[in-house]
Order: C-alpha cells, then structure tokens, then sequence
C-alpha cells in the first residue's frame, strides 16, 4: 500500500494526511475482495524498517491504524472475515494498539468466508530467520529440513503461497514482504497512489492476473500442430 507520502505532498499536506486517506482504501479493497471471492488477503501496513520514520509519524500511524481497527471491526466480523496480525512483536507497539489487535484476532476467529492478513512491523527476512531458529530448538537434523518442513515453522503457516502481489504508486521492490511465500508470485504496478485506489483498480489487477500464464519454471503444454 503504498504512495500516501507523494499523495500528501501533492496536495501540499503534511504525510500524516496521506495515511489517513488511506483508509478508505483499505475498506474499498477488503470489499471488494471479499465480493470477488478472493479468499485469502494480505495488506502490508507497517514494516520493520518503518520504525525508522520520524517519530511523530510513527506515533500518529499507530493512533490512525488503532482507530481503524476499532471503527471496523463489527464490519470485518459482519462479513465473515478472520483478521490476523503478521509481526506485531516490537515492544514499542503502543499496549492498547496491541491489546486491539490481540481482541480483533479473537472476535473473528471462527470467521472463514475470507482471511484478512495485516502485515505489522513485519519483516520476511526476519519471518525465515525465526523460522530456522524454530528448526533448530526442535532439533531437526539438517539432512531432514525440507521446504515443506521449514514453511511449518513460519508464522500463520497455514496461509499459502501468494498468488499475486499488487504494489500501489509504480514501484517495484518487494522491500522485505513475505518472503518465502512470494516466491513465484505473480506482480502487478499500478502507478495509482494508494489513496486513491480503489476496487476498479483492484479488480482490473485480478484482470490482468487471470491473462499471466502461470508456469511455475515449466513450459506450457504442447499442442497437435505446434513446432516442438
């Protein structure tokens, strides 16, 4: 989700005006993905990295994302939508914003008609650090560790391989985003700014991710008349 900084400074407002507009596309989208039966979402709110923002944006982000939580919350549990925070374990996380979070996650357990991902202070290479640390303490010898065995020891392992990635405002860095299960993900660059994305612009992504041709490292299957 990103782009709400150049937003806001293309308007002549302060960044923090940019994370607020954000909101409305944050709603638009979980909507519209829920309606177009995409069953599993993640959205990318706060990395690791983001902590080393200047303060008084971290501290306005973690009241906006704390009131967000609050206001939505009979929505996504309306709509059948489990929530999950990915990260979430720096001690500099406000307690209320967690405690929020740990209350979410629990009110909208039993839902199943979508899983709601939110990736904060999240970090992939510290995902598969963890993870080999967990291999490690449980005492696997190394000649028995196998893709399937490690991807055991992430968080939320249940959650599978992402399909695609959209990438608001026309970068193109994966910058440190579920690593390991990116791995043969399919990428879509909107140039569109965060805040002013909204479910056509989602949908036309989903569109364009039904025309990939997804091989997976083969090649596609060969047909009668074809040239071998």
């Amino acid at each position: 989700m990103d782009g709400n900084g150049r937003w806001a400074q293309r308007r002549s407002l302060p960044r923090t005006a940019g994370h607020r507009a954000a909101e409305t596309s944050v709603i638009d989208v979980i909507e519209a993905a829920r309606a177009a039966g995409v069953e599993w979402l993640s959205l990318y709110a706060f990395s690791t990295e983001n902590w080393n923002r200047p303060g008084a944006e971290v501290d306005d982000l973690m009241r906006l994302v704390r009131r967000v939580v609050r206001r939505h919350a009979p929505l996504l549990l309306a709509r059948g939508i489990r929530c999950r925070f990915l990260g979430a374990a720096d001690p500099r996380i406000p307690p209320e914003l967690a405690r929020d979070f740990e209350d979410l996650a629990t009110l909208t357990a039993d839902n199943r008609r979508m899983t709601l991902t939110v990736a904060f202070d999240h970090g992939g290479r510290r995902d598969i650090v963890e993870a080999a640390r967990s291999l490690i303490r449980s005492g696997t010898p190394a000649d028995e560790v196998t893709e399937r065995l490690f991807a055991g020891h992430l968080p939320f392992p249940d959650t599978p391989d992402v399909d695609l990635v959209i990438r608001t405002s026309g970068e193109q860095r994966i910058s440190n985003f579920m690593l390991w299960q990116v791995a043969y993900a399919e990428w879509v660059f909107p140039e569109v700014l965060w805040p002013d994305f909204r479910a056509p612009d989602f949908l036309a992504c989903l569109h364009t991710y039904r025309r990939r041709d997804r091989r997976f490292g083969g090649v596609p299957p060969q047909k009668n008349g074809d040239p071998s």
